[in-house]
């Protein structure tokens, strides 16, 4: 099969969708590479080193695009790259379709089939080529909370973990998944105090077993979210419904509670946010004031990590792309049926069910297609 490579073009984004050491384990599949110049350089790896693993280096993008059947990317494609989408393409990316009704509709003008990388799903309930990216997303929301939270930038001016005779800061996390348990860790890791709030009273009794004691666990709840963050100098949106849009749980009026100067990183972004205020930023430009709370929601925070990030991402999604690759996406998707659960769109149709609910369009079962 042929397999292109892109350069990532979304602001700010140096990961990449292949390393090289999947390009010699793809060729050695008897598949063909075409990685776009310069596509792995934001991650530190140079077009001599897929060249010498047995990638062919396409000049541009249209060149890229033009000769793939399969397209594996990091980030969903945006505006100038939706032209190149052809009929029968596959696309195995980040797409976040139920945010985003734009890019929705042009998916599916595109008649190209999305495999979604955060709607792969393991029978245990895992999503596991959306754990590494919120591994990396939930400890770096602590490190770019207690950064805005330097009176430069508008926050309340506090160290996250406080010195001896001082408070440490107070740490709000809403959701006690792979978000929320790794922003956790970091954030009692540099003695900040730390309550986490969520749903499942399983999961916050392990959580309770296995962070520090100085992270208490509370249920998610209106009353107990809004104490919390009344005394909150940073919190951490963490919530995430499998595809769907993200529950809005903090009200714009909900800030004028809120202390001045206090940080809000909304890692649920991708998915609308998990607060009102929320609107999707870049690194370029990450952070914006309502009511005196400082929002940061750049919607591809692991892009500012790329080599941790295109490491941890791609360890995770070469297994899947070679059973795409080694198979074609309707065998493989017959075969597997945790990847059966990443296909978004097919032949026009929306394929999985929270993306159509999100704009009250007509859903399609997957099995439809296979």
């Amino acid at each position: 099969m042929k397999i292109g490579v892109p350069k990532e073009i979304k602001t700010n984004e140096n990961r990449v969708a292949l390393v090289p050491a999947g390009v010699e384990a793809l060729v050695a599949a008897g598949h063909s590479i075409l990685v776009e110049s310069g596509a792995g350089l934001g991650s530190g790896f140079s077009d001599e080193q897929y060249a010498s693993v047995g990638a062919n280096i396409a000049p541009d993008a249209d060149a890229t695009w033009a000769a793939a059947e399969l397209i594996v990317k990091v980030k969903e494609p945006i505006r100038p790259e939706w032209h190149r989408i052809r009929s029968g393409q596959t696309l195995f990316t980040y797409f976040h379709f139920a945010a985003d009704r734009e890019l929705t509709q042009a998916h599916l003008a595109s008649g190209a089939t999305c495999i979604a990388y955060e709607t792969v799903q393991l029978p245990s309930g895992e999503l596991p080529l959306l754990t590494p990216m919120s591994e990396v997303a939930g400890r770096l929301a602590v490190q770019e909370g207690a950064k805005y939270l330097e009176k430069q930038y508008g926050g309340r001016g506090v160290l996250l973990g406080g010195v001896p005779g001082v408070p440490a800061a107070h740490v709000v996390i809403l959701g006690g998944g792979v978000v929320g348990s790794h922003a956790a860790k970091m954030a009692a890791g540099l003695g900040a105090n730390v309550a986490i709030l969520d749903l499942s009273l399983d999961r916050l009794r392990y959580l309770s077993e296995v962070l520090p004691p100085n992270v208490q666990t509370l249920f998610s709840n209106r009353h107990n979210l809004l104490e919390q963050i009344a005394v909150a100098d940073l919190v951490i949106g963490g919530v995430l419904i499998p595809g769907a849009t993200a529950p809005r749980l903090i009200r714009r009026e909900d800030l004028k509670t809120m202390r001045e100067g206090a940080v809000i990183v909304d890692v649920a972004v991708d998915q609308g946010g998990c607060v009102e205020t929320t609107r999707p930023t870049t690194h370029q430009d990450p952070v914006y004031i309502i009511d005196g709370v400082v929002h940061y929601a750049v919607a591809n925070m692991p892009g500012g990590v790329p080599r941790t990030s295109t490491l941890a991402l791609t360890n995770a999604t070469l297994p899947y792309l070679k059973q795409l690759a080694n198979k074609g996406w309707k065998q493989a998707l017959c075969e597997s049926d945790s990847l059966r659960l990443g296909l978004n769109i097919a032949d026009g149709k929306i394929s999985y069910k929270a993306v159509a609910d999100a704009f009250n369009l007509l859903y399609t079962a997957p099995e439809t297609f296979l």
